[in-house]
């Protein structure tokens, strides 16, 4: 049940797609979208016109973001069961895309894999935009929040309310967010779903590095999706790369 409760919470979602549209109409077509999950951002652009490809480990994702192809789709997405640090296409693509704060989540070496599978797929002067949550805002938070209400939709399946509430625990490595879904029932109980991730607390001097190591190079770099300057009090961290 994950990818549809999953979908209905980030669906509500918007504030990025504008940014990663434009990026498709700079670059042109196809678009590659590493962890596409239930498609919050490849069916927009798909229904924007696009060629798209959609890669993601979680065959459940993939098969949720399937039945939701609608008839508005000129070009259909193709959809690919691969890790972001094993996958190995036929074509080079103008613009692949890391978003929903993915990147962050990765191990040293899980990204050091996705950087290299990244240089083997971009076309020549294409651009890799990845975004994470800033590391240097999320450093100075304090070790542990409370737990808050975060949203509330309605259940898709039951048409029953589902309650998102949301905590988060730092260390000196790691931001860790706790995602509760609670499933409000007729008869007064709750079924409840927890979600988490675990986000590395990466400076951005690191990133870079890596980024170079690859063979690629930090082109531009955003504090959010209106592409303003990134700050240390920035929310986002959005790297747009090349080779």
């Amino acid at each position: 049940m994950l990818p549809q409760l999953y979908h209905a919470h980030h669906s509500r979602y918007l504030e990025d797609l504008p940014f990663w549209l434009d990026l498709a109409a700079q670059a042109g077509d196809p678009v590659l979208e590493l962890g596409c999950g239930t498609g919050r951002v490849l069916i927009p652009l798909a229904v924007a016109g696009y060629q798209t490809v959609g890669l993601d480990h979680d065959l459940s994702m993939l098969k949720f973001l399937h039945t939701n192809i609608g008839p508005e789709i000129q070009h259909d997405p193709r959809l690919l069961a691969a890790d972001i640090g094993e996958f190995n296409l036929t074509s080079q693509f103008p613009l692949i895309i890391l978003p929903c704060n993915t990147f962050s989540t990765l191990s040293y070496d899980h990204r050091k894999a996705c950087l290299r599978c990244v240089l083997r797929h971009l076309r020549q002067g294409g651009i890799f935009a990845v975004c994470l949550p800033n590391p240097e805002l999320l450093i100075r938070l304090p070790n542990r929040s409370m737990t808050e209400l975060e949203d509330e939709f309605i259940h898709p399946h039951t048409g029953n309310p589902v309650q998102v509430s949301s905590s988060w625990k730092r260390t000196k490595k790691t931001f860790n967010v706790t995602w509760n879904y609670d499933h409000l029932l007729p008869d007064g109980t709750v079924d409840r779903l927890t979600v988490n991730a675990i986000h590395q607390l990466t400076p951005l001097k690191t990133y870079v590095e890596d980024i170079e190591y690859a063979g690629l190079m930090v082109r531009e770099l955003y504090g959010d999706f209106d592409r303003s300057a990134f700050t240390v009090d920035s929310p986002h961290l959005i790297l747009l790369v090349s080779n």
